[in-house]
């Protein structure tokens, strides 16, 4: 069933980042978009669908990366020589990128991870050193394994308990539900703003709000969110934010903890090592300063310069037009599911409630089966359990097919999902 995609490099109409800044993207040609992305160049006849996983990069996030190796590569933060000053400049001006991106006061609240999940690692191995027996962790039942098995393991080892906020038979969580879930016990609220599932995006400032009166701090998800639409941490309110560069046009490796500074302080470090410290001796050691006390060994510099690219990039295309282009895909890729005999979209029943994102399952058809015929079209979309069982479960469904957007996406693209989802039954061999 396998079919290998024809690859032909091609000379694409493109523009430049900048140059899409203040204009509408549905003025702007999608194939000077589509332009900026190497990998669309090269795949010409694939249709990728699959952005909740990763996005594609363009070529300024790629030159980013590069450009660090050739013009800047040193250590970063460890040598007094001007290259390595250098390097440590390059560090440094991404975190402030990240900074004014996510609206945080200051640089030294933002700390570098490999990824979402590592961002939620820290906080539950590190700021749940200050949990004690018998404190309460609030979660949903929608999040992603990075938001949950963390917390999961942490009650295990700590003799937390954990309460689970309900969702309803749309995954969507009220404010009910929310209130319900807390209690006076409850010290800390993990919760994603969009479900990697469902595309169904939670009230985080009402949330965030509703638990702090409460005593608990409140972790947020970002990962799903912060590529598709404007978030700042202190109109949110959120304690902590987490979310990763790959699936924001960013390289893989780099991922982002925003943590707010008098929390980050009270928190020991989550790593051991090099350049994390103050002083060292044969008794013990002190810490480096924020937001260094987190980050061990040598930094991943190259990467977090990649994501400054990338959000230049969204900066100069805009969350605006972002949106523009996202809803108008979503309203056809929604129309194209509700048109095929035998589909079930997962979630809620009307395109606005995606943003993008839509799980659905084929009658008859194993998800993983339609992920394998899609993929002969040359369309590739996400089959599988999407690292949300817990979710799963409550839908009673033991899996799904997803299908996830992008801004570069184009009505053709979603037309030729719709054409080869239709085609899936027949070719399994059903008559009806």
């Amino acid at each position: 069933m396998n079919r290998r995609i024809e690859t032909r490099g091609i000379e694409a109409t493109s523009i430049g980042a900048a140059q899409l800044d203040a204009a509408r993207i549905d003025a702007v040609p999608i194939e000077a978009i589509r332009g900026e992305f190497p990998l669309l160049r090269r795949y010409p006849d694939m249709a990728y669908l699959d952005n909740a996983a990763t996005t594609q990069k363009p070529d300024s996030v790629l030159r980013a990366v590069s450009g660090f190796y050739e013009e800047s590569n040193a250590n970063p933060l460890r040598g007094l020589y001007a290259l390595s000053q250098k390097a440590t400049d390059v560090y440094e001006e991404a975190r402030e990128a990240v900074r004014a991106f996510i609206g945080a006061r200051s640089a030294e609240e933002i700390i570098f991870t490999r990824n979402a999940t590592e961002s939620l690692n820290l906080v539950a191995y590190s700021y749940g050193t200050l949990l004690r027996e018998g404190d309460e962790i609030a979660l949903s039942v929608t999040e992603h394994h990075s938001d949950l098995l963390p917390w999961q393991q942490l009650a295990l080892r700590k003799g937390l308990r954990l309460r689970w906020i309900e969702c309803d038979a749309e995954g969507v969580i009220t404010e009910q539900a929310f209130r319900e879930a807390l209690t006076p016990a409850t010290r800390l609220v993990a919760l994603t703003q969009m479900s990697n599932v469902l595309g169904s995006v939670n009230d985080i400032r009402t949330f965030a709000e509703i638990a702090h009166a409460q005593g608990a701090v409140f972790v947020c998800d970002g990962a799903q969110s912060v590529p598709h639409m404007p978030v700042d941490v202190q109109e949110l309110g959120v304690d902590f934010l987490a979310f990763s560069g790959h699936k924001m046009l960013g390289p893989m490796g780099i991922g982002v903890l925003y943590g707010r500074r008098e929390l980050l302080e009270k928190m020991p470090p989550f790593l051991y090592g090099g350049e994390m410290i103050e002083y060292v001796t044969r008794e013990g050691a002190t810490w480096a300063e924020l937001p260094h006390k987190f980050e061990a060994g040598t930094v991943n510099a190259a990467d977090a310069a990649g994501l400054k690219a990338a959000i230049e990039y969204y900066q100069a295309v805009g969350f605006e037009n972002i949106g523009i282009r996202e809803k108008a895909l979503s309203r056809l890729t929604f129309e194209t599911l509700r048109a095929i005999p035998g589909v079930t979209i997962l979630g809620a029943q009307n395109a606005e409630g995606h943003h993008g994102i839509f799980s659905f399952t084929l009658q008859g058809v194993h998800p993983h089966d339609i992920a394998e015929i899609l993929n002969a079209d040359g369309v590739c979309i996400r089959a599988g359990h999407h690292c949300a069982q817990v979710l799963m479960q409550r839908l009673h469904v033991p899996s799904s097919a997803r299908v996830s957007l992008a801004f570069y996406n184009t009505e053709e693209e979603i037309e030729r999902f719709g054409r080869s989802l239709a085609s899936v039954r027949g070719r399994m061999g059903y008559t009806d």
